[in-house]
């Protein structure tokens, strides 16, 4: 039983120009932290992720919406999570300051990340298994799919998961095999030229085949200088994505996209503005075949689905540090499936709890094995940091979502 809850305001110094891109220029590694104490040992532990400034916010937030948790049974509330959830979604005052985006938006991705983690402890199994092992039913039972019927009913998630139900075994080797990354590491705005070929020979030679730059520079002379480089440092063959982090007009937009579709890129990330899904929509026609990437800071499920049917985004960036929690983590990805998008989550996490999400995602939902965003900044932070070898994530065993910090 839940008989506390606490938070902990957690914030991290990054290293000169770590983390770094065209619009957030001194970020530092933040999380909202929400910690479930029960009668037992175990202990929920769930992050929403912020750039430091306001992280005091969400965690206020956090211990207030946290309160109806209290005295519930941690298997009990997990088997009917999408009504509960909806319920913290939709306090009738709270709510005021949203719905279902900034301070109380994140602060439901703690709590809700925290119950998950509790729940994988407490049965004494990883996320990943705890989720694999659950029927279709109990999936849905997890999801707050309201404002999403015109496109993904429980009924028509159920069909998803059932769909892909009896060829799991035909994916189940990614558990042993791992899920490769990629590194987004190589290339943040402030680094130098020097220093973004000597990041990226490193990658390549730690077994990463895709890496990530940031762009979006006043000078677009500039982005186009550094990813031709970085072509050539890595050549025809890794994978280069270039993110700009909204910080581009559309007309900017297409002028620069166009540009850069010499070096070959395999997404353009979050080239504009995040609420702006017709103007993805335009630049999606504009410069295809070119791929669109985005989700960082799209902030709920319905947002999601309105770039699902405007035909503006490929790759769908969920993070389920940013929208509330792994539950709607799971609603979006389900609705990517039925879209036909793949899902290569944005890791405010550094990756610790979508290297469990990744595994369900291609074993219960068949979507591809692709890769996952790695960030290795604040690795020494966690008690079980993430493992990535020759550029591929190793499989974790403990049981929880791998969220507990020293």
């Amino acid at each position: 039983m839940i008989t506390r809850i606490t938070t902990r305001d957690a914030r991290f110094a990054l290293q000169p120009g770590e983390g770094t891109d065209s619009v957030h220029t001194n970020p530092e590694y933040s999380y909202a932290v929400t910690h479930l104490l029960t009668e037992s040992r175990h202990i929920g532990t769930g992050l929403a992720f912020t750039l430091g400034a306001g992280n005091d916010l969400v965690c206020k937030a956090a211990a207030e919406l946290a309160q109806p948790l209290v005295g519930r049974d941690i298997e009990e509330l997990m088997a009917e999570w999408g009504a509960v959830q909806r319920s913290l979604a939709e306090h009738p005052q709270y709510r005021w300051l949203g719905p279902h985006k900034g301070v109380v938006h994140l602060a439901l991705a703690s709590i809700t990340n925290a119950c998950f983690d509790l729940w994988a402890k407490t049965r004494g199994v990883p996320l990943w298994k705890l989720l694999l092992d659950l029927s279709p039913e109990q999936i849905v039972a997890l999801l707050d799919l309201s404002y999403l019927e015109d496109v993904l009913t429980p009924l028509g998630a159920l069909a998803v998961l059932n769909r892909n139900l009896p060829t799991r075994g035909e994916r189940s080797s990614v558990i042993s095999e791992g899920y490769p990354g990629y590194d987004t590491s190589v290339g943040w705005f402030q680094y130098e030229d020097e220093r973004l070929g000597k990041n990226a020979r490193r990658a390549v030679a730690q077994g990463f085949t895709a890496l990530k730059l940031k762009v979006g520079s006043h000078d677009e002379e500039r982005d186009i200088r550094r990813a031709s480089l970085l072509r050539e440092i890595v050549g025809p063959n890794v994978r280069l994505m270039f993110d700009a982090n909204q910080q581009w007009s559309l007309p900017q937009a297409i002028r620069v996209c166009q540009r850069l579709a010499a070096v070959d890129p395999f997404w353009i990330e979050e080239p504009t503005h995040p609420d702006d899904v017709l103007a993805h929509q335009a630049l999606a026609k504009a410069v295809a075949p070119m791929a669109l990437a985005l989700g960082e800071h799209v902030p709920n499920r319905v947002v999601f689905k309105n770039y699902l049917q405007a035909g503006a985004v490929e790759f769908v960036q969920v993070d389920a540090v940013r929208v509330g929690g792994v539950s709607e983590f799971l609603a979006v990805s389900l609705m990517a499936r039925k879209f036909g998008k793949s899902v290569c989550p944005h890791v405010g996490d550094m990756g610790q709890i979508h290297q469990h999400l990744v595994l369900f995602n291609h074993i219960a939902l068949g979507h591809d094995k692709l890769f996952l965003e790695q960030i290795p900044h604040l690795q020494g932070r966690f008690v079980r940091p993430a493992i990535v070898n020759d550029g591929v994530y190793i499989t974790p065993q403990e049981p929880g979502s791998s969220s507990d910090l020293k």
